[in-house]
This record gives structure tokens, sequence and C-alpha cells, in this order.
């Protein structure tokens, strides 16, 4: 799906190696934490929201997308590190009528606030995988655009248009306010109110003009 092996990540993002053996060797140093995992797979995909942590440089990312819409190392500090934000997938009852959610990470997450809902966003502790809260979807919230042709932008929710059996669109307007619309697939949503629980990559998720790009 959206992510980035870690080889890519540490040889053409990060530069802290030169060659394949040199990933090689770092990764299998157990140096290289993945949402709080040692993972020595080199191929190992980090995805949208994923925090890398990397003990001996004391460095910790996230990967965001930037309004290009490419991956983005974003350094992120300590405190920040400790957690990620998952999008909601579906919501059902498990065996012996448990509810779940399972998240955009493929994470299952049992008991959830009855409140959380499909689109909704939960901020889950990296070592205890334990929900922390969570950000409904709804009018006036911050959202990410995770695909499609706005990807990385960054702003705050108009109103969803519901095409039911179709493609729901939902209106998102920048800081600068420009406005624009993309399915619902591809908003996540990133904080309560105007303000994002995560910090952003430079830009803060504006879409420049081509003119204002220069």
């Amino acid at each position: 799906r959206e992510c980035m092996p870690l080889i890519v990540m540490l040889r053409e993002r990060l530069k802290y190696a030169l060659t394949y053996r040199e990933v090689k060797m770092i990764v299998m140093q157990r140096l290289i934490k993945v949402d709080g995992k040692v993972r020595t797979d080199m191929f190992f995909p980090a995805g949208f929201m994923d925090v890398v942590q990397i003990e001996q440089t004391k460095e910790n990312f996230r990967l965001l997308y930037d309004t290009k819409g490419k991956f983005v190392l974003h350094k992120i500090v300590k405190e920040e590190a400790t957690y990620k934000l998952c999008g909601v997938k579906k919501v059902t009852r498990g065996p012996k009528g448990t509810p779940y959610c399972i998240t955009h990470d493929g994470r299952t997450l049992r008991y959830p606030d009855p409140d959380v809902k499909t689109n909704d966003t939960v901020r889950v502790d990296i070592t205890t995988g334990k929900i922390l809260d969570f950000v409904k979807f709804e009018a006036g919230n911050t959202v990410m655009i995770k695909g499609g042709n706005n990807m990385g932008r960054v702003g705050i929710i108009m109103h969803r248009e519901r095409h039911p059996g179709s493609f729901e669109i939902v209106h998102v307007k920048d800081a600068v306010g420009h406005t624009f619309s993309t399915r619902l697939q591809n908003i996540f949503v990133v904080g309560k109110g105007t303000k994002p629980w995560i910090s952003l990559p430079k830009g803060n998720g504006i879409k420049l003009s081509i003119v204002e790009d220069r």
C-alpha cells in the first residue's frame, strides 16, 4: 500500500547508509524502531503516521506527507514519539460481543470508546497499544489529506456531502482560505478544532500555487 521500506528511508532519505549492505548492518544491530518495536527486516514497510525511532542518534520521526504527496520523515520531539494517530476503518463486534475497531494501520483495538465511529481518529499509545483519546470526524476539525490530488494538504472540514452508495465528498478549507474537496476515504482527522495533535512538516500542509512555489 502507501508505505516506505526502511532501506529507502535509511539510504535515500536519511542518508545514513550508502549501500544495501550498510543498511543491512544498521538494521541488524537492532537500532531502528518502528512504532516502538525493533524491526530487523530492512524491507519493513513503514506507513503514514508511523513513528520511527533511532536510539543512538536520539532521533524520532513521524512519516507524513508533504503537499507534493511525497513521504516526509518529519522530526518530532521525544514526548510526541510516544503516541500515534490511527484512523478508524470500521467498528464491529468480536467474539462474545466485545466491540473492537480496526485502524488504518491494521491494528485491532478492543473496547474502544462507544462514541468512536468509522472515519474518526484515535490516539494510540505506542508502547501499550491502548487508546488515549479520540477525535470525531465532524465539521470544524483539522484533517490531513492522505490520498488523491490534494495529498498532504491540511485544512479544516467545512462539510461533507453524503452520497449513499457512491463516493462521499468532503469539503476542506486550509489556513490561507483555499477551499478544495476530496473523497471521504482520503481524509485523515489529525486534531480537534483548529489545533492538530501532531506537529506538521514545514509549510504546515498549505499547498502553494505554482507561482508562489518558485
